[in-house]
C-alpha cells in the first residue's frame, strides 16, 4: 500500500468498545499509518442512534486519545470524504462484514477514487466472499486487507449490560467507562 499515512475509522461508537480501539491499532501497525482521525457520525444513515452526538463524541475522544476525535455531520461516507479534499487519499477503515456490503453504499466506486479501503479480516472469514466484492469494483487495487483476531464484543450488546446494571470492564476503555459512569449513561 503506497503512503498510507492518513487512517480514517468512523462510526456511532455508542460506545466505543475494545473492539473499535483494537480494529485501530492493528491498522495503524499493519497499514503504517501516521496520522489518525476518528470520525463520529452525529446522524448515522445506516442506524438510529439514542445519545447525542456531543455525548458520543465525548466518549470517542476519551476512548481513542491517540487519535483525532472530530464530529461528522455527514451521514454518508462519500459525502464526508468530498467535504475534505485536504485528506489525500487517506485510508478508510472498516471491517470485513461492512466490505462485503460496499456495493450497497452510496457511490462506492466514488468513494474508492477518493479513498482507499483497508479492511479488517478475521481468522475464518471466508475469502470467497471478499473476492465478490473486489470483483464488482471499477479499482479492486485501492482495498487492501489487514488481520484482527475477532473480539466478541458490540455497542448494542454494552447499552444493554450497562442499562441492566452488568459489569463491563475491559471491553469499554477506561476513560470512556468513567464518563459512562458519572453521566450514569445507558442506564434505563
Amino acid at each position: 500500500m503506497p503512503d498510507a499515512q492518513l487512517g480514517l475509522f468512523g462510526g456511532a461508537f455508542d460506545p466505543p468498545h475494545r473492539g473499535h480501539v483494537e480494529l485501530l491499532r492493528q491498522a495503524s501497525a499493519q497499514l503504517g499509518l501516521e496520522r489518525l482521525i476518528v470520525l463520529v457520525v452525529a446522524d448515522p444513515g445506516h442506524k438510529h442512534v439514542d445519545t447525542p452526538a456531543d455525548v458520543r463524541l465525548r466518549l470517542a475522544q476519551a476512548a481513542f486519545p491517540d487519535a483525532e476525535v472530530v464530529l461528522d455531520r455527514n451521514a454518508r461516507t462519500v459525502d464526508t470524504l468530498r467535504a475534505h479534499p485536504e485528506w489525500n487519499d487517506p485510508v478508510f477503515l472498516i471491517g470485513a462484514d461492512e466490505f462485503c456490503a460496499f456495493a450497497s453504499w452510496k457511490e462506492p466506486d466514488e468513494v474508492l477514487r477518493l479513498a482507499r479501503l483497508g479492511v479488517a479480516t478475521r481468522p475464518g472469514f471466508p475469502r470467497d466472499r471478499l473476492d465478490a466484492v473486489l470483483a464488482g469494483l471499477v479499482t479492486p487495487g485501492r482495498v487492501s486487507f489487514f488481520e484482527l483476531e475477532p473480539i466478541p464484543v458490540a455497542s448494542s450488546e454494552l447499552r444493554a449490560r450497562l442499562g441492566a446494571g452488568e459489569d463491563v470492564d475491559g471491553d469499554v476503555p477506561a476513560a470512556a467507562l468513567a464518563i459512562i459512569r458519572a453521566e450514569r449513561l445507558y442506564v434505563q
